[in-house]
Protein backbone atom coordinates (compact mmCIF):
# COMPACT_ATOMS: atom_id res chain seq x y z
CA UNK A 1 0.00 0.00 0.00
CA UNK A 2 3.25 2.69 0.88
CA UNK A 3 5.15 1.54 -2.29
CA UNK A 4 6.79 4.26 -4.46
CA UNK A 5 6.69 4.76 -7.24
CA UNK A 6 10.90 6.21 -8.29
CA UNK A 7 10.97 9.75 -10.47
CA UNK A 8 12.92 7.90 -12.91
CA UNK A 9 10.31 5.46 -13.42
CA UNK A 10 7.75 8.32 -13.71
CA UNK A 11 9.33 9.86 -16.39
CA UNK A 12 10.10 6.65 -18.33
CA UNK A 13 6.35 6.14 -18.67
CA UNK A 14 6.28 9.57 -20.69
CA UNK A 15 8.70 7.80 -22.74
CA UNK A 16 6.22 5.37 -23.41
CA UNK A 17 4.81 6.62 -27.78
CA UNK A 18 1.22 5.11 -26.99
CA UNK A 19 1.30 6.71 -23.37
CA UNK A 20 3.31 9.97 -23.68
CA UNK A 21 2.03 13.72 -23.96
CA UNK A 22 3.23 15.90 -26.40
CA UNK A 23 5.33 18.85 -24.95
CA UNK A 24 3.86 22.08 -26.26
CA UNK A 25 3.77 24.82 -23.22
CA UNK A 26 5.97 27.18 -22.55
CA UNK A 27 5.67 29.54 -19.82
CA UNK A 28 4.04 31.98 -20.88
CA UNK A 29 1.43 29.39 -21.43
CA UNK A 30 1.51 28.20 -18.11
CA UNK A 31 0.80 31.82 -16.57
CA UNK A 32 -1.89 32.70 -18.49
CA UNK A 33 -3.51 28.99 -17.63
CA UNK A 34 -2.77 29.88 -14.15
CA UNK A 35 -4.50 33.32 -14.37
CA UNK A 36 -7.57 32.10 -16.66
CA UNK A 37 -8.10 29.42 -13.98
CA UNK A 38 -7.68 31.99 -10.77
CA UNK A 39 -9.63 34.95 -11.80
CA UNK A 40 -13.63 34.06 -12.29
CA UNK A 41 -16.48 35.11 -10.48
CA UNK A 42 -14.33 35.64 -7.03
CA UNK A 43 -13.20 39.04 -7.99
CA UNK A 44 -16.56 40.08 -9.64
CA UNK A 45 -18.63 38.87 -6.63
CA UNK A 46 -16.69 37.73 -3.61
CA UNK A 47 -14.62 41.16 -3.35
CA UNK A 48 -17.42 42.84 -2.38
CA UNK A 49 -19.05 40.91 -0.42
CA UNK A 50 -16.30 39.75 1.94
CA UNK A 51 -16.07 43.67 2.21
CA UNK A 52 -19.35 44.14 3.79
CA UNK A 53 -20.00 40.91 5.34
CA UNK A 54 -16.60 40.18 6.95
CA UNK A 55 -13.57 42.46 6.50
CA UNK A 56 -14.70 46.36 5.62
CA UNK A 57 -11.90 48.02 4.05
CA UNK A 58 -8.90 45.40 5.21
CA UNK A 59 -10.54 43.18 2.36
CA UNK A 60 -7.26 44.11 0.43
CA UNK A 61 -5.24 42.96 4.09
CA UNK A 62 -6.97 39.44 3.57
CA UNK A 63 -6.25 39.09 -0.16
CA UNK A 64 -2.64 39.35 0.71
CA UNK A 65 -2.77 36.95 3.81
CA UNK A 66 -4.79 34.38 1.79
CA UNK A 67 -2.53 34.73 -1.36
CA UNK A 68 0.83 34.64 0.76
CA UNK A 69 -1.11 31.18 2.29
CA UNK A 70 -1.00 29.86 -1.35
CA UNK A 71 2.20 31.40 -1.83
CA UNK A 72 3.36 28.96 0.88
CA UNK A 73 1.43 25.87 -1.39
CA UNK A 74 2.92 26.95 -4.73
CA UNK A 75 7.16 27.22 -3.56
CA UNK A 76 5.89 23.38 -2.72
CA UNK A 77 4.05 22.58 -5.97
CA UNK A 78 6.77 24.60 -8.05
CA UNK A 79 9.46 22.15 -6.41
CA UNK A 80 7.70 18.59 -7.30
CA UNK A 81 6.79 20.03 -10.59
CA UNK A 82 10.17 21.04 -11.52
CA UNK A 83 11.88 17.89 -10.12
CA UNK A 84 8.94 15.25 -11.24
CA UNK A 85 7.43 17.13 -14.39
CA UNK A 86 4.87 14.34 -15.15
CA UNK A 87 0.80 14.46 -15.34
CA UNK A 88 -1.10 14.40 -12.41
CA UNK A 89 -0.24 17.10 -10.10
CA UNK A 90 -0.20 16.21 -6.52
CA UNK A 91 -1.27 12.59 -7.08
CA UNK A 92 1.98 11.96 -8.97
CA UNK A 93 3.70 14.13 -6.41
CA UNK A 94 2.53 11.78 -3.68
CA UNK A 95 3.46 8.53 -5.75
CA UNK A 96 7.24 9.31 -6.02
CA UNK A 97 7.30 10.17 -2.02
CA UNK A 98 4.12 8.58 0.55
CA UNK A 99 3.08 5.52 -1.78
CA UNK A 100 0.27 4.17 -3.45
CA UNK A 101 -2.62 4.52 -1.09
CA UNK A 102 -2.07 7.78 -0.20
CA UNK A 103 -1.36 8.79 -4.48
CA UNK A 104 -4.80 6.98 -5.07
CA UNK A 105 -6.27 8.85 -1.75
CA UNK A 106 -5.17 12.07 -3.42
CA UNK A 107 -6.06 10.85 -6.76
CA UNK A 108 -9.47 10.34 -6.20
CA UNK A 109 -9.85 13.30 -4.11
CA UNK A 110 -8.43 15.26 -7.27
CA UNK A 111 -11.26 13.66 -9.91
CA UNK A 112 -14.03 14.87 -7.78
CA UNK A 113 -12.27 18.58 -7.22
CA UNK A 114 -12.11 18.85 -11.00
CA UNK A 115 -15.49 17.41 -12.06
CA UNK A 116 -17.96 19.24 -9.50
CA UNK A 117 -15.39 22.49 -9.70
CA UNK A 118 -16.05 22.44 -13.95
CA UNK A 119 -19.66 21.56 -13.90
CA UNK A 120 -20.37 24.10 -10.72
CA UNK A 121 -18.26 26.74 -13.11
CA UNK A 122 -20.44 25.52 -16.14
CA UNK A 123 -23.85 26.59 -14.43
CA UNK A 124 -22.83 29.88 -13.42
CA UNK A 125 -21.27 30.74 -16.87
CA UNK A 126 -24.81 29.59 -18.01
CA UNK A 127 -26.07 32.01 -15.43
CA UNK A 128 -24.40 34.87 -17.08
CA UNK A 129 -24.69 34.36 -20.89
CA UNK A 130 -28.91 34.34 -19.97
CA UNK A 131 -28.85 37.05 -18.11
CA UNK A 132 -26.92 39.04 -21.22
CA UNK A 133 -29.77 37.19 -23.65
CA UNK A 134 -32.12 38.76 -21.57
CA UNK A 135 -30.46 42.05 -21.74
CA UNK A 136 -30.76 42.13 -25.27
CA UNK A 137 -34.63 41.08 -25.91
CA UNK A 138 -33.57 37.04 -25.97
CA UNK A 139 -34.55 34.49 -23.51
CA UNK A 140 -34.31 31.14 -23.76
CA UNK A 141 -37.73 28.78 -22.76
CA UNK A 142 -37.44 27.74 -19.14
CA UNK A 143 -37.37 24.09 -20.01
CA UNK A 144 -33.81 24.84 -21.30
CA UNK A 145 -32.65 26.89 -19.06
CA UNK A 146 -31.58 24.39 -16.35
CA UNK A 147 -32.95 23.21 -13.07
CA UNK A 148 -33.09 25.79 -10.56
CA UNK A 149 -35.37 28.41 -13.39
CA UNK A 150 -37.34 25.73 -15.04
CA UNK A 151 -40.48 24.06 -13.14
CA UNK A 152 -40.56 20.35 -12.90
CA UNK A 153 -38.29 19.30 -15.55
CA UNK A 154 -35.12 21.54 -16.50
CA UNK A 155 -31.90 21.11 -18.95
CA UNK A 156 -29.45 23.44 -18.93
CA UNK A 157 -28.78 23.39 -21.97
CA UNK A 158 -26.41 26.27 -22.40
CA UNK A 159 -23.84 24.41 -19.60
CA UNK A 160 -24.14 21.43 -21.21
CA UNK A 161 -23.01 22.67 -24.56
CA UNK A 162 -20.42 24.51 -23.34
CA UNK A 163 -18.54 21.69 -21.68
CA UNK A 164 -19.10 19.29 -24.88
CA UNK A 165 -17.00 22.68 -27.03
CA UNK A 166 -14.18 22.58 -24.47
CA UNK A 167 -13.87 18.95 -24.73
CA UNK A 168 -13.88 18.65 -28.19
CA UNK A 169 -10.77 21.86 -27.94
CA UNK A 170 -8.83 19.81 -25.26
CA UNK A 171 -9.39 16.59 -27.59
CA UNK A 172 -7.89 18.12 -30.80
CA UNK A 173 -4.78 19.40 -28.81
CA UNK A 174 -2.81 21.26 -25.93
CA UNK A 175 -1.68 24.68 -28.23
CA UNK A 176 -4.92 25.19 -29.47
CA UNK A 177 -6.49 25.08 -25.64
CA UNK A 178 -3.48 27.60 -24.69
CA UNK A 179 -4.16 29.56 -27.69
CA UNK A 180 -8.34 30.14 -27.48
CA UNK A 181 -7.04 30.39 -23.36
CA UNK A 182 -4.58 33.05 -24.01
CA UNK A 183 -7.49 34.82 -25.98
CA UNK A 184 -9.87 34.82 -23.57
CA UNK A 185 -7.68 35.77 -20.91
CA UNK A 186 -6.52 38.82 -22.70
CA UNK A 187 -9.92 39.77 -22.91
CA UNK A 188 -11.03 39.25 -19.15
CA UNK A 189 -7.67 40.94 -17.97
CA UNK A 190 -8.75 44.21 -19.70
CA UNK A 191 -12.13 44.20 -18.47
CA UNK A 192 -10.28 43.62 -15.15
CA UNK A 193 -8.45 46.35 -15.77
CA UNK A 194 -10.61 48.69 -17.25
CA UNK A 195 -12.76 48.29 -14.36
CA UNK A 196 -10.04 48.96 -12.37
CA UNK A 197 -8.57 52.08 -13.78
CA UNK A 198 -12.60 53.46 -14.38
CA UNK A 199 -13.17 53.11 -10.27
CA UNK A 200 -9.91 54.95 -9.26
CA UNK A 201 -11.91 58.02 -10.78
CA UNK A 202 -14.52 57.10 -8.13
CA UNK A 203 -12.89 56.62 -4.65
CA UNK A 204 -14.19 58.51 -1.69
CA UNK A 205 -11.37 58.77 0.83
CA UNK A 206 -14.14 59.18 3.49
CA UNK A 207 -15.13 55.69 2.72
CA UNK A 208 -12.37 53.87 3.92
CA UNK A 209 -13.06 54.96 7.59
CA UNK A 210 -12.77 52.97 9.74
CA UNK A 211 -10.16 50.65 7.45
CA UNK A 212 -10.46 47.98 10.06
CA UNK A 213 -13.88 48.41 11.53
CA UNK A 214 -14.77 47.37 14.99
CA UNK A 215 -14.70 43.49 15.93
CA UNK A 216 -18.58 41.81 16.41
CA UNK A 217 -18.94 37.95 16.62
CA UNK A 218 -20.34 36.18 14.16
CA UNK A 219 -23.90 34.43 14.42
CA UNK A 220 -24.10 30.86 14.27
CA UNK A 221 -26.73 28.73 15.01
CA UNK A 222 -24.05 26.03 15.59
CA UNK A 223 -25.23 22.06 13.83
CA UNK A 224 -24.03 20.84 10.42
CA UNK A 225 -23.68 24.22 9.11
CA UNK A 226 -20.93 25.34 11.82
CA UNK A 227 -17.50 25.24 11.02
CA UNK A 228 -15.76 22.40 12.54
CA UNK A 229 -13.19 24.70 14.37
CA UNK A 230 -16.21 25.93 16.22
CA UNK A 231 -17.91 23.06 17.15
CA UNK A 232 -13.92 21.15 18.19
CA UNK A 233 -12.47 23.99 20.20
CA UNK A 234 -15.59 26.10 20.60
CA UNK A 235 -13.86 28.85 19.08
CA UNK A 236 -16.12 31.74 17.22
CA UNK A 237 -15.01 33.38 14.37
CA UNK A 238 -15.79 37.00 14.38
CA UNK A 239 -16.46 39.93 12.05
CA UNK A 240 -14.47 42.87 11.29
CA UNK A 241 -11.44 43.81 13.78
CA UNK A 242 -8.48 42.61 12.96
CA UNK A 243 -9.46 38.57 13.46
CA UNK A 244 -11.85 39.36 11.08
CA UNK A 245 -9.33 40.01 8.37
CA UNK A 246 -8.09 36.34 8.96
CA UNK A 247 -11.70 35.31 8.70
CA UNK A 248 -12.10 37.00 5.54
CA UNK A 249 -9.03 35.33 4.17
CA UNK A 250 -10.17 32.20 4.97
CA UNK A 251 -13.38 33.19 3.15
CA UNK A 252 -10.98 34.66 0.01
CA UNK A 253 -9.12 31.87 -0.10
CA UNK A 254 -10.85 30.61 -2.55
CA UNK A 255 -10.72 33.00 -5.23
CA UNK A 256 -7.20 31.93 -5.88
CA UNK A 257 -8.33 27.99 -5.72
CA UNK A 258 -6.85 26.89 -9.35
CA UNK A 259 -2.96 28.18 -9.72
CA UNK A 260 -2.44 23.72 -8.52
CA UNK A 261 -4.17 23.01 -11.84
CA UNK A 262 -1.00 24.71 -13.56
CA UNK A 263 1.20 21.74 -12.48
CA UNK A 264 -0.80 18.94 -14.00
CA UNK A 265 0.21 20.10 -17.52
CA UNK A 266 3.79 19.35 -16.54
CA UNK A 267 4.67 16.27 -18.60
CA UNK A 268 3.39 19.20 -21.72
CA UNK A 269 5.62 21.79 -20.71
CA UNK A 270 9.19 21.90 -23.10
CA UNK A 271 11.06 22.85 -20.32
CA UNK A 272 9.32 21.86 -16.94
CA UNK A 273 12.19 22.56 -15.01
CA UNK A 274 12.12 25.99 -15.67
CA UNK A 275 8.95 26.92 -16.95
CA UNK A 276 6.74 25.12 -14.22
CA UNK A 277 7.73 27.18 -11.30
CA UNK A 278 7.42 30.28 -13.62
CA UNK A 279 4.03 29.72 -14.41
CA UNK A 280 2.54 28.70 -10.91
CA UNK A 281 4.43 31.54 -8.87
CA UNK A 282 3.62 34.31 -12.27
CA UNK A 283 0.06 33.00 -12.47
CA UNK A 284 -0.09 33.96 -8.55
CA UNK A 285 1.28 36.84 -8.14
CA UNK A 286 -0.70 38.42 -11.15
CA UNK A 287 -3.94 37.51 -9.57
CA UNK A 288 -2.94 38.68 -5.95
CA UNK A 289 -2.51 41.98 -7.66
CA UNK A 290 -5.10 42.19 -9.23
CA UNK A 291 -7.48 41.42 -6.22
CA UNK A 292 -5.91 43.67 -3.83
CA UNK A 293 -6.61 46.60 -6.44
CA UNK A 294 -10.29 45.35 -7.04
CA UNK A 295 -10.82 45.19 -3.39
CA UNK A 296 -9.33 48.81 -2.95
CA UNK A 297 -11.53 50.14 -5.64
CA UNK A 298 -14.99 48.88 -4.69
CA UNK A 299 -14.44 49.84 -1.13
CA UNK A 300 -13.72 53.32 -2.18
CA UNK A 301 -16.01 53.65 -4.40
CA UNK A 302 -18.59 52.81 -2.12
CA UNK A 303 -18.95 52.20 1.92
CA UNK A 304 -18.20 49.00 2.68
CA UNK A 305 -21.98 49.10 4.84
CA UNK A 306 -23.90 49.93 1.75
CA UNK A 307 -22.26 47.16 -0.84
CA UNK A 308 -25.11 44.42 -2.21
CA UNK A 309 -23.94 40.94 -1.80
CA UNK A 310 -25.41 39.73 -4.72
CA UNK A 311 -23.17 42.20 -7.28
CA UNK A 312 -21.24 44.64 -5.35
CA UNK A 313 -18.87 45.49 -7.68
CA UNK A 314 -21.48 46.49 -10.61
CA UNK A 315 -23.64 47.56 -8.11
CA UNK A 316 -21.35 50.10 -6.92
CA UNK A 317 -20.79 51.43 -10.80
CA UNK A 318 -24.55 51.84 -10.82
CA UNK A 319 -24.95 53.58 -7.60
CA UNK A 320 -22.05 56.20 -8.90
CA UNK A 321 -24.57 56.27 -11.95
CA UNK A 322 -22.37 54.09 -14.44
CA UNK A 323 -24.37 51.40 -15.46
CA UNK A 324 -22.03 50.98 -18.66
CA UNK A 325 -19.99 49.62 -16.04
CA UNK A 326 -21.94 46.94 -14.66
CA UNK A 327 -23.13 45.68 -17.99
CA UNK A 328 -18.85 45.02 -18.59
CA UNK A 329 -18.25 43.32 -15.17
CA UNK A 330 -21.16 40.65 -15.90
CA UNK A 331 -19.70 40.59 -19.89
CA UNK A 332 -16.17 39.81 -18.24
CA UNK A 333 -17.47 37.24 -15.69
CA UNK A 334 -18.83 35.17 -18.38
CA UNK A 335 -15.98 35.32 -20.61
CA UNK A 336 -13.65 34.74 -17.17
CA UNK A 337 -15.97 31.18 -16.59
CA UNK A 338 -14.98 29.96 -20.21
CA UNK A 339 -11.27 29.48 -19.49
CA UNK A 340 -11.85 28.36 -15.83
CA UNK A 341 -14.23 25.59 -17.23
CA UNK A 342 -11.63 24.26 -19.46
CA UNK A 343 -8.56 24.57 -17.20
CA UNK A 344 -10.58 22.65 -14.56
CA UNK A 345 -11.30 20.05 -17.36
CA UNK A 346 -7.92 19.43 -18.55
CA UNK A 347 -6.70 18.91 -14.54
CA UNK A 348 -9.34 16.64 -14.30
CA UNK A 349 -8.36 14.32 -17.22
CA UNK A 350 -4.62 14.50 -16.68
CA UNK A 351 -4.79 13.22 -13.05
CA UNK A 352 -7.45 10.57 -14.86
CA UNK A 353 -4.82 9.52 -17.47
CA UNK A 354 -2.17 9.08 -15.09
CA UNK A 355 -3.82 7.25 -12.50
CA UNK A 356 -4.97 5.00 -15.71
CA UNK A 357 -1.50 4.42 -16.78
CA UNK A 358 -0.24 3.34 -13.35
CA UNK A 359 -2.80 0.52 -13.55
CA UNK A 360 -4.96 2.17 -10.64
CA UNK A 361 -7.97 2.56 -13.27
CA UNK A 362 -8.32 0.59 -16.39
CA UNK A 363 -5.45 0.94 -19.03
CA UNK A 364 -8.08 1.50 -22.21
CA UNK A 365 -7.65 5.19 -20.97
CA UNK A 366 -4.06 5.65 -21.20
CA UNK A 367 -3.40 5.82 -24.21
CA UNK A 368 -3.10 8.88 -26.73
CA UNK A 369 -4.34 9.98 -29.92
CA UNK A 370 -2.23 9.05 -32.33
CA UNK A 371 -2.49 12.23 -34.34
CA UNK A 372 -3.16 14.66 -31.30
CA UNK A 373 -0.83 13.15 -28.58
CA UNK A 374 -3.76 13.95 -26.09
CA UNK A 375 -5.83 12.01 -23.59
CA UNK A 376 -8.41 11.58 -26.19
CA UNK A 377 -10.57 8.51 -24.33
CA UNK A 378 -10.70 10.29 -20.24
CA UNK A 379 -11.72 13.78 -21.99
CA UNK A 380 -14.34 12.49 -23.83
CA UNK A 381 -15.65 10.23 -21.33
CA UNK A 382 -14.89 12.60 -18.26
CA UNK A 383 -16.36 15.46 -21.06
CA UNK A 384 -19.64 14.06 -21.45
CA UNK A 385 -20.35 13.25 -18.23
CA UNK A 386 -19.64 16.58 -16.73
CA UNK A 387 -21.97 18.02 -19.57
CA UNK A 388 -24.88 15.74 -18.79
CA UNK A 389 -23.85 16.76 -14.63
CA UNK A 390 -23.82 20.61 -15.49
CA UNK A 391 -27.25 19.66 -17.95
CA UNK A 392 -29.40 18.31 -15.60
CA UNK A 393 -28.09 18.98 -11.51
CA UNK A 394 -27.93 22.16 -9.62
CA UNK A 395 -24.94 21.49 -7.41
CA UNK A 396 -24.11 24.63 -5.89
CA UNK A 397 -24.52 22.91 -2.71
CA UNK A 398 -21.61 20.35 -3.47
CA UNK A 399 -19.20 23.71 -4.35
CA UNK A 400 -17.45 23.51 -0.71
CA UNK A 401 -15.97 19.88 -1.82
CA UNK A 402 -14.22 21.85 -4.22
CA UNK A 403 -12.52 23.79 -1.78
CA UNK A 404 -11.76 21.17 0.77
CA UNK A 405 -10.73 18.59 -1.86
CA UNK A 406 -8.01 21.55 -2.84
CA UNK A 407 -6.65 22.42 0.65
CA UNK A 408 -6.49 18.41 0.83
CA UNK A 409 -4.12 18.47 -1.79
CA UNK A 410 -1.85 21.12 -0.77
CA UNK A 411 -1.49 19.89 3.16
CA UNK A 412 0.07 16.25 1.00
CA UNK A 413 1.86 18.29 -1.40
CA UNK A 414 4.06 19.87 1.53
CA UNK A 415 4.20 16.75 3.49
CA UNK A 416 5.74 15.56 -0.23
CA UNK A 417 8.38 17.75 -0.27
CA UNK A 418 9.83 17.06 3.27
CA UNK A 419 9.34 13.11 2.23
CA UNK A 420 11.44 13.25 -1.08
CA UNK A 421 14.02 15.90 0.87
CA UNK A 422 14.53 12.93 3.39
CA UNK A 423 14.71 9.99 1.33
CA UNK A 424 15.65 11.47 -2.18
CA UNK A 425 18.31 14.53 -1.52
CA UNK A 426 20.34 12.88 -4.52
CA UNK A 427 17.57 14.25 -7.52
CA UNK A 428 18.56 17.31 -9.17
CA UNK A 429 16.23 20.20 -8.44
CA UNK A 430 15.91 23.28 -10.81
CA UNK A 431 13.74 24.77 -8.03
CA UNK A 432 14.03 24.17 -4.45
CA UNK A 433 11.16 25.32 -1.53
CA UNK A 434 13.26 27.85 0.42
CA UNK A 435 13.44 27.54 3.91
CA UNK A 436 12.78 23.48 4.00
CA UNK A 437 11.42 22.20 7.00
CA UNK A 438 9.69 25.61 8.00
CA UNK A 439 7.44 26.76 5.46
CA UNK A 440 6.20 23.09 4.19
CA UNK A 441 4.93 22.92 8.04
CA UNK A 442 3.75 26.15 8.14
CA UNK A 443 1.70 25.82 4.60
CA UNK A 444 0.16 22.48 6.33
CA UNK A 445 -1.00 24.17 9.28
CA UNK A 446 -2.53 27.09 7.16
CA UNK A 447 -4.25 24.98 4.88
CA UNK A 448 -5.42 22.38 7.94
CA UNK A 449 -6.48 25.94 9.28
CA UNK A 450 -8.58 26.93 6.38
CA UNK A 451 -10.04 23.51 6.29
CA UNK A 452 -11.52 23.65 10.00
CA UNK A 453 -13.30 26.75 9.22
CA UNK A 454 -15.34 24.74 6.54
CA UNK A 455 -18.96 23.54 7.21
CA UNK A 456 -19.03 19.99 9.18
CA UNK A 457 -21.74 18.43 6.75
CA UNK A 458 -18.68 19.22 3.98
CA UNK A 459 -16.36 17.09 6.41
CA UNK A 460 -19.19 14.67 6.04
CA UNK A 461 -19.82 14.63 2.36
CA UNK A 462 -15.76 14.31 2.15
CA UNK A 463 -15.67 11.26 4.65
CA UNK A 464 -17.99 9.32 2.39
CA UNK A 465 -16.53 10.52 -1.43
CA UNK A 466 -13.00 9.32 0.75
CA UNK A 467 -13.68 5.65 2.19
CA UNK A 468 -15.36 4.92 -1.74
CA UNK A 469 -12.28 5.57 -2.95
CA UNK A 470 -10.58 3.33 -0.26
CA UNK A 471 -12.98 0.57 -1.33
CA UNK A 472 -12.50 0.90 -4.88
CA UNK A 473 -8.79 0.97 -4.57
CA UNK A 474 -8.89 -2.55 -2.74
CA UNK A 475 -11.29 -3.91 -5.10
CA UNK A 476 -9.74 -2.82 -8.11
CA UNK A 477 -6.70 -0.47 -7.98
CA UNK A 478 -4.12 -2.59 -5.97
CA UNK A 479 -4.35 -5.52 -7.60
CA UNK A 480 -4.12 -4.32 -11.05
CA UNK A 481 -1.71 -1.54 -10.09
CA UNK A 482 1.43 -1.45 -12.87
CA UNK A 483 4.22 -1.74 -9.42
CA UNK A 484 2.35 -4.58 -8.57
CA UNK A 485 2.33 -6.72 -11.13
CA UNK A 486 6.04 -5.45 -11.60
CA UNK A 487 7.07 -6.34 -8.12
CA UNK A 488 5.20 -10.38 -8.33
Amino acid sequence: MFRTKSVEQSIRDTEEPEHGLKKSLSALDLTVFGVGVIIGTGIFVLTGQVAKETAGPATAIAFVVAGVVCGLAALCYAEFASTVPVAGSAYTFSYASLGELVAWIIGWDLVLEFALGTAVVAVGWSGYIRSLLDNAGWKLPDVLSGTDVAEGFGFDILAFALVLVLTVILVIGMKLSARVTSVVVAIKVAVVLMVIIAGLFFIKAENFKPFIPPAEKQESGGGWDAPLVQLMFGYEPTNFGVMGIFTAASIVFFAFIGFDVVATAAEETKLPQRDMPRGILGSLVICTVLYVAVSIVVTGMQHYSELSVSAPLADAFKATGHPFYAGLISFGAAVGLTTVCMILLLGQTRVFFAMSRDGLLPRFFSKTHPRFHTPYRPTILLGVLIAIIAGFTSIEELATLVNIGTLFAFVVVALGVLVLRRTRPDLPRAFRTPLVPLLPVVSVAASVWLMLNLPVETWLRFGVWMVLGVVIYFVYGRSHSRMARENR
